[in-house]
């Protein structure tokens, strides 16, 4: 059992309860059961993100829209998994995913794990959307300063020139000063 699947299984099995339809999920191999779960009526939403997971990180595209819809979730560590998961599963719809997610204002406080993931997948996507996605952020009084810490620190990581401009503006940022030179200095 790797890293990540470990930490998903400790802490949905304190939701579950320890069931034994639970532990079933965690260890069958049976990708039609798994995908079943996903689309069968009434299903907890733990075993919704256990097959989910599973089957995505098994590379089974049925899971990408449950990945999709769990890594806008309120709970981080329900996105912190599904972004594990959505990278594993190599779709090429998870970057545009991930973008529309970013860059979407009414969820921003939601928008953290999608800018990491973005940084992580290193798409086409990712340098446009961390530009948008920061700028915003600039504004006086912003309150997602930890997005826009992740946005400064993924521009750095994909050292693209296009970010130069929105990076000296973050500069000036007593909050992001420091990363945002690191990002410069990285992109040359």
């Amino acid at each position: 059992m790797d890293e990540e699947l470990r930490s998903l299984a400790q802490r949905l099995r304190a939701e579950s309860g320890g069931t034994e339809a639970y532990e079933r999920l965690l260890v069958t191999g049976d990708h039609e059961e798994l995908a079943a779960v996903l689309t069968a009526p009434e299903r907890p939403l733990w075993a919704r993100e256990t097959a989910a997971f599973r089957l995505g990180c098994a590379g089974d595209p049925r899971a990408f829209e449950s990945l999709v819809l769990l890594l806008n979730h309120r709970d981080p560590e329900r996105c912190v998994s599904a972004a594990h998961a959505l990278y594993e599963l190599a779709d090429p719809r998870t970057a545009r995913a991930a973008a529309a997610l970013a860059t979407n204002e009414l969820r921003v406080a939601y928008a953290l794990v999608p800018v990491r993931l973005l940084t992580r997948l290193r798409a086409p996507e990712s340098v446009p959307t961390l530009t948008t996605v920061l700028r915003r952020r600039l504004t006086p009084g912003d309150p997602y300063g930890r997005v826009a810490l992740a946005c400064v620190e993924g521009l750095g990581a994909l050292g693209d020139r296009r970010a130069v401009d929105v990076l000296t503006l973050a500069r000036t940022h007593t909050r992001l000063m420091a990363a945002a030179e690191a990002a410069l200095a990285r992109i040359g």
